[in-house]
């Protein structure tokens, strides 16, 4: 009896020719023929590149397991050229192959290593996955130990910095960015800029990164606070320095290559980052709150920025707080939210030309579906811990109604939100928008009803929404509907 199938392809940076996916797929193809399973090219899933042990850090992976969950399941069984390409984690391989087993009743094969399916295999399987942990975390060991001697030694083992080039494994002096780099420590030093306005400067002279980016306040510290350029090398065993240029764990040892600035501006400019810390202490960094369902789709119509929170109620582009931008774009959020409100509106009121993303597939709507279809299965979980919380004692018989209200009125707001999207999955609206007016005017009336909860409106504007363009010199507002 034939079975479908999908199969899992995962090759890292330092992988022999033998693990390619090319050899791994022509394995896995082999073993399907002979054992009457069809794979189809729709479920071949590869993460190329990724060394990551974490499922959550492979795409494709996430991919195959939202995939493998839909109804009716889509497939039988996984194959895989060895189990360590599903996981190297003992903790991902059980978790997802209980998922997959209990859930979507879907197996997973090593076509490279015999198992039967008895209870002895489950013993066969743990030491294979044992072993293949074990393997990965010695390997990342004898990694970190070498870089560690390195680094004790002087020696660089990243990209270059801005300012200087690597040939043969040693740092040389780029001419052209050195001097910006002594312009940034010069002027910083002597207090005539600061690092945001040393952003914009350098933006405003076509200068970019390594990585060809713009400038921003971070990339400003980040070179300001590098003490490559006074001849020396920081590295931190246990991560990224991520802007925790005093980590204690961090490496730093003097090197053979050129520094760039004298150790004396060197010293200047750390006291006025020490000065700025006093007046400008940073404050303690809590979960933020989201405050609009705008978030993540209003845009700068300068530069194209993201708008983010930048004080309470407030909205400001995100590349003028780091200097990439030179127009201020702060907006209160409730006033932002009635303006697009109206412009919504207009779209089935008023006959107005919309502009819409067109959809290549239906492969988005289908999976903002699914996730939709499991946030209303969760519903019944929700009432249940109020009730329990009522019955507890921790809740009032007030809040407790309080609560039972505001879930049954998100429980009906989620499940007019699904029927919208099973209409278009039905009834793909293509070129027609009459289907799309539709959707506009089922989408206003929830972002419009004051009883409807915020995260609900967040997701019903972006199901809606593509983006928001807000120009506020010129005051106008351009809506991108999807």
């Amino acid at each position: 009896m034939f079975q479908i199938g999908a199969c899992y392809i995962r090759v890292s940076t330092d992988d022999q020719l033998e693990y390619s996916p090319d050899a791994q797929l022509k394995a896995i193809k082999d073993y399907a023929k002979k054992n009457d399973i069809v794979l189809n090219k729709e479920f071949i899933f590869i993460d190329e590149g990724i060394s990551g042990r974490k499922a959550e850090k492979r795409p494709e992976f996430m991919r195959m397991i939202a995939t493998a969950k839909m109804k009716p399941k889509p497939f039988d069984v996984i194959l895989v050229h060895k189990f360590d390409r599903f996981a190297r984690s003992r903790e991902d391989s059980v978790v997802y192959k209980s998922l997959l087993k209990k859930e979507a009743g879907i197996r997973v094969v090593s076509i490279s290593e015999s198992i039967e399916d008895d209870k002895f295999s489950v013993i066969l399987e743990a030491m294979l996955e044992a072993m293949a942990e074990y393997y990965s975390l010695n390997l990342s060991d004898e990694v970190k130990k070498g870089m560690t001697e390195k680094a004790g030694r002087g020696e660089y083992q990243t990209t270059p910095p801005f300012g200087y080039n690597m040939e043969n494994g040693k740092l040389f002096i780029n001419q052209e960015e050195a001097a910006i780099v002594r312009f940034i420590f010069e002027q910083f030093a002597s207090r005539q800029m600061t690092m945001r306005i040393l952003a914009i400067y350098v933006n405003e002279k076509g200068i970019r990164s390594k990585r060809g980016n713009t400038f921003e306040n971070r990339s400003i510290d980040y070179i300001l606070n590098n003490p490559v350029y006074i001849g020396k090398v920081r590295w931190t065993p246990t991560g990224k320095t991520r802007r925790n240029f005093h980590n204690p764990d961090s490496i730093i040892s003097d090197s053979d290559h050129e520094p760039i600035i004298s150790l004396k501006l060197w010293d200047e400019a750390q006291e006025v980052i020490r000065e700025n810390k006093e007046l400008y202490p940073k404050n303690i960094k809590t979960t933020t709150k989201m405050e609009t369902w705008l978030k993540g789709l209003a845009k700068c119509g300068n530069c194209g920025k993201t708008l983010v929170q930048s004080r309470e109620h407030y909205l400001q582009c995100n590349g003028y707080n780091k200097g990439q931008c030179k127009i201020s774009c702060s907006v209160k959020s409730s006033i932002l939210e009635e303006i697009v409100l109206g412009e919504v509106q207009k779209a089935f009121t008023d006959e107005i030309n919309l502009e819409i993303v067109p959809k290549s597939s239906n492969e988005s709507l289908k999976s903002e579906y699914e996730l939709l279809k499991v946030a209303l299965e969760k519903f019944q979980l929700k009432f249940s811990r109020i009730k329990i919380a009522y019955e507890d004692g921790i809740d009032t018989l007030e809040e407790y109604k309080e609560n039972k209200k505001r879930l049954e009125a998100d429980f009906e707001a989620t499940k007019k939100q699904l029927n919208v999207m099973e209409q278009e999955l039905l009834n793909p609206s293509g070129g027609d928008t009459e289907p799309i007016i539709k959707r506009i005017e089922s989408a206003y009336a929830l972002l419009s009803d004051a009883n409807i909860d915020l995260e609900t409106k967040y997701q019903v504007a972006h199901f809606l929404i593509e983006k928001v363009t807000y120009t506020k010199q010129e005051k106008t507002l351009k809506i991108v509907y999807k």
